[in-house]
């Protein structure tokens, strides 16, 4: 069992390290020669590089935090996988590179709120989960223009998914619930505004006030 949690203690650590890959603050600072936590709403995330930046970047940045993701889970997949815990594994080393995304090392821990690298965790443990959750989020952004609802409501039906398809594992059950409690805790500040009918409503034009 020793060599096990020798692999655990890779996947979580080699996860959380890509994670610190943060693709808006990456692309800002070597593309734009900028940080995009100095911009709009101060986060480093997809939502934001879009509404200061816009363009063709914006994919480069999707691209980035989608890869870290994938690569963290097909590595926990591969290394736990041998000892008959690949579900486990591909759990544990998408959770560890959102933890990185939220809060990079790399990055003074100002990271950005985890939501496309979570949903792509939720990809790579089920497809079902992902397609639930897209279609959740088209909807409600379609027709109330708050990317962040879509969002919190994502995290919200993530518990009792995980309940659902993974009954009894209670590690990948735990992580998700942590997962959720996490995705809400970054949106703090967002569920505030949009209780009191101030949230930014999403737009596809470059450089939105925020």
């Amino acid at each position: 069992m020793s060599a096990f949690w020798l692999f655990f203690a890779i996947t979580a650590v080699a996860g959380y390290l890509l994670g610190n890959l943060n693709g808006a603050i990456l692309i800002s600072r070597l593309v734009m020669k900028e940080d995009v936590r100095t911009k709009g709403s101060g986060n480093a995330g997809l939502t934001n590089f879009h509404r200061t930046y816009g363009g063709l970047s914006t994919f480069l940045v999707l691209g980035i935090d989608v890869v870290k993701t994938v690569v963290a889970a097909l590595l926990g997949t591969w290394l736990l996988g041998r000892f008959g815990y690949g579900d486990l594994g591909r759990m544990l080393g998408g959770f560890c590179a959102v933890l990185g995304h939220m809060f990079p090392i790399a990055f003074q821990f100002r990271g950005g709120k985890g939501i496309l690298s979570a949903a792509t965790l939720a990809a790579m443990m089920d497809w079902r989960l992902f397609l639930a959750l897209l279609v959740m989020f088209v909807i409600v952004v379609y027709f109330t223009k708050y990317v962040s609802l879509g969002s919190c409501l994502g995290a919200v039906l993530f518990v009792p998914a995980f309940f659902i398809l993974y009954p009894g594992r209670w590690a990948i059950i735990a992580q998700a619930v942590i997962l959720a409690a996490l995705v809400l805790y970054k949106h703090r500040s967002n569920i505030r505004r949009l209780i009191k009918g101030e949230e930014n409503k999403l737009s596809f034009h470059k450089k939105q006030k925020s």
